[in-house]
C-alpha cells in the first residue's frame, strides 16, 4: 500500500493492459470495474458483500451526495469512507453529468452550471472549484474534473466549443485540487470531443499539457451505440499516456467492457449490473437472462453452480423467479449480488488472460459463449 497515488503497468497483450493502481487506501487491480454507490451505498448490497465480490474500489456520485445529505455533513461525520463503512478506495465523479441529465432547470455559463435540485427544487451553483471542494469534503481518493458531456450526435462546431469549455474547466479544477486536496489523492482529466477524431486529439493534447495522474474518456455511452463507441476508442486510446490509467466513464455491459479492454482501457463504472439485478436480469457466462420469464418457474438449477458467490450458487432459478413474481426484496438483492460477482469474475479473467498473453483466446471464448460481437 503506497502513501502516494501511482500506476504500475505489469503486462500488455496487444492494446490490452493489466496493472495496479496504488493508493493510500489500497491497490486497484486493472482492468477494474467500479460498482456504482450513487448515494453512499451500492443499491441492494451490504458493503461487505461488495468487497467479497472482488471489488477494489467503488464510485460515489457528487451530485447526489452534495444534495443529500450534503458534502459538509458527510465531512463532519468523518468522510465518505467512514460514513458508508468502505475503507478502500473511492472514486467520485464531478457531478456535471447528473446536473445535465437530472436537474429540473439548468443554465450553463463559463463560470459553471446553475441548476435546480431534482429532489426539492432548491437552487445550486456547480463550478469547477465547488465540484473539487465537494469531492475533497467527501474525501474521495480519485476525483474528476468538472466537464460538460454533450449528447451524440452533435455538430462539429458545437462539440468543439463544449470541449474547449471542458478544457478550461480542467485547468480550474486542477488549481482548486492543488489547493484543497490531501496527499495521496488524485485528480483525473476528462477527454471530450464527441465522436470527432480531431477534437478528441485536441482535448487530449490540452489535458496532457495541464498534466494529470490519470485520464478519463467522457462523452461516450450516451446513445451512440457500441460500434461507434469502439471507433472513438480506437482513435483515442493510442494517443493517451501509456504510463497513466485510462478510465472509460459509464461503461458498460460485459461486451462493452471486453471490447474496451481490447482497445486499451483500464477502468470502468456502470449501473448495469445493479440496475439489471433490481429488474430481474442476470448476467451469466452464456449472456443475459431474464429471471422473470415463465420458463424459469420450474428450473431447479442455480445461476452458476461452480461460483463462489452464494447468490449465484445456492438459490435455484425457480426460487429467484418466484421472488420476483412475489415482489420480494430478496430477489433484487440476490440478483444484484450475483451480477456484481459476475462482473468481478470477468475482470479477473481478463487480468489473468492479459498476464498470460492469451487475451485473444479469452475474447474468442467470450464471443462463443455469449454470442456478442465485440470486434
Amino acid at each position: 500500500m503506497s502513501a502516494e497515488f501511482s500506476f504500475t503497468l505489469n503486462a500488455s497483450d496487444g492494446p490490452a493492459r493489466t496493472g495496479v493502481i496504488d493508493t493510500p487506501r489500497g491497490e486497484i487491480r486493472t482492468p477494474a470495474f467500479m460498482p456504482v454507490g450513487t448515494a453512499g451505498t451500492v443499491k441492494a448490497m451490504l458493503i461487505d458483500h461488495v468487497r467479497e465480490t472482488g471489488a477494489d474500489i467503488v464510485l460515489g456520485n457528487t451530485y447526489h451526495l452534495m444534495l443529500r445529505p450534503t458534502a459538509e455533513r458527510v465531512a463532519s461525520l468523518g468522510g465518505l469512507h467512514q460514513f458508508m463503512n468502505w475503507p478502500r478506495p473511492i472514486l467520485t465523479d464531478s457531478g456535471g453529468f447528473q446536473v445535465m441529465s437530472l436537474s429540473k432547470l439548468r443554465k450553463l455559463t463559463e463560470d459553471g452550471v446553475a441548476f435546480q435540485s431534482h429532489i426539492d427544487g432548491s437552487r445550486h451553483m456547480l463550478t469547477p472549484e465547488r465540484s473539487i471542494e465537494i469531492q475533497c469534503l467527501l474525501g474521495s481518493d480519485i476525483q474528476m474534473q468538472l466537464d460538460e458531456c454533450p449528447a451524440i450526435p452533435i455538430e462539429h462546431g458545437a462539440a468543439r466549443e463544449s470541449m474547449l469549455l471542458s478544457a478550461r474547466w480542467a485547468e480550474r479544477s486542477k488549481r482548486a485540487f492543488e489547493e484543497k486536496s490531501k496527499p495521496g489523492q488524485a485528480l483525473f482529466g476528462i477527454v471530450q470531443g464527441a465522436n470527432y477524431e480531431d477534437l478528441r486529439r485536441e482535448s487530449l493534447d490540452k489535458l496532457m499539457q495541464i498534466g494529470f495522474p490519470g485520464y478519463s474518456i467522457g462523452g461516450l455511452a450516451v446513445g451512440e451505440g457500441r460500434e461507434e463507441m469502439f471507433r472513438v476508442l480506437e482513435f483515442t486510446t493510442p494517443h493517451m499516456d501509456a504510463a497513466r490509467p485510462r478510465y472509460l466513464m459509464g461503461v458498460g455491459k460485459p461486451a462493452d467492457i471486453v471490447g474496451a479492454v481490447a482497445r486499451g482501457v483500464d477502468m470502468f463504472d456502470c449501473v448495469a449490473p445493479t440496475r439489471s439485478g433490481r429488474h430481474g436480469q442476470a448476467w451469466t457466462r452464456a449472456g443475459a437472462v431474464n429471471i422473470k420469464n415463465a420458463g424459469f418457474a420450474d428450473d431447479p438449477s442455480p445461476l452458476d453452480p461452480g461460483s463462489t458467490c452464494p447468490a449465484s450458487r445456492d438459490y435455484s432459478k425457480a426460487y429467484l423467479h418466484h421472488l420476483f413474481r412475489a415482489g420480494e426484496y430478496l430477489g433484487p438483492m440476490l440478483l444484484t449480488w450475483h451480477n456484481l460477482h459476475y462482473y468481478q469474475e470477468l475482470m479477473a479473467g481478463m487480468r489473468a488472460a492479459i498476464a498470460a498473453g492469451r487475451f485473444a483466446d479469452f475474447v474468442a471464448q467470450f464471443r462463443a459463449e455469449t454470442g456478442e460481437e465485440i470486434v
